[in-house]
């Protein structure tokens, strides 16, 4: 079901994520046309326009961009209670790094299918990342066992002893 703002400053940022998109568009670059920001309290945070290829980054999405802009000017990763507006529903990559940062609300307005429609895989790769890893065909996944699992799970279980609270996931 698409989300439907409830309140008319939902609608304003919405409309200032569109309007990062649309000069992203607009300034002649190769950027693909996103745009996002991170609002805290009522204020903008953090903003960002897709930067994949003038950043040599294929992480640099809109919605990483505006979350990257919001922890430098807060000095936090953490931005729980804050919002993520983006012109577009966020690909798995950038939901994912919402969920990270703990944004407590994601308002967009295209979805996947309208992204597909105009030529962006994100709708393909919901598809794939939801089937079991060995019917995946976009990336070749190999788990491996033995020592190499053994040392890697002993960082993990070092980092959690140094921790000051529980390490459980926040999920």
């Amino acid at each position: 079901m698409p989300y439907t703002p409830e309140a008319d400053h939902d609608r304003q940022f919405l409309v200032q994520a569109i309007d990062n998109s649309r000069r992203s568009l607009d300034d002649g670059s190769v950027k693909k046309p996103f745009g996002a920001l991170v609002v805290l309290g009522g204020e903008v945070v953090g903003s960002g326009v897709n930067s994949v290829v003038e950043a040599c980054d294929p992480t640099a999405h809109a919605e990483v961009m505006a979350l990257r802009d919001a922890g430098r000017r807060l000095g936090t990763y953490l931005l729980e209670g804050a919002t993520l507006y983006s012109s577009c529903e966020p690909c798995p990559m950038c939901l994912t790094a919402c969920y990270w940062a703990g944004i407590s609300r994601l308002v967009y307005a295209a979805d996947r299918y309208d992204a597909a429609r105009h030529g962006h895989p994100d709708l393909e790769f919901y598809r794939e990342l939801a089937l079991p890893n060995a019917e995946r065909r976009l990336v070749d996944e190999v788990a491996v066992d033995g020592a190499a699992r053994s040392d890697a799970v002993g960082v993990l279980a070092a980092w959690a002893d140094r921790q000051s609270g529980p390490t459980e996931s926040r999920l």
